[in-house]
């Protein structure tokens, strides 16, 4: 974090690295994340000296978020359906594609 920076970005900062963390993002990859997406809300908001273009007339992270958040038409991943057709003991489940699990579970 730059110095400077408000207990807010501070907070934010951390929540962004944990959940980073929580989603497997290694140590490095974790800090990344936050420090960029709290240096462009900062930029967004005008707290920051300089900021680029894109930084302040992109998407914000929280709505980007909010975009990619949900799984929407995708639905659930082929991890997913394969582990609820073992759990239903589904037979000939490992042979099957994603569409196919789908159907199978969907009767």
């Amino acid at each position: 974090m730059p110095r400077g920076s408000s207990p807010k970005r501070e907070r934010q900062y951390g929540h962004i690295e944990k959940g980073a963390r929580r989603r497997g993002a290694g140590p490095a990859r974790a800090k990344e994340i936050a420090a960029r997406t709290v240096n462009k809300e900062r930029a967004r908001t005008g707290e920051a000296r300089t900021a680029s273009r894109t930084s302040t007339r992109d998407v914000s992270s929280a709505r980007r978020g909010g975009l990619r958040s949900h799984g929407g038409a995708a639905g659930p991943t082929y991890d997913q359906l394969y582990a609820e057709a073992r759990r239903r003991n589904i037979h000939g489940r490992s042979s099957m594609n994603k569409a196919q699990l789908k159907r199978k579970l969907s009767r």
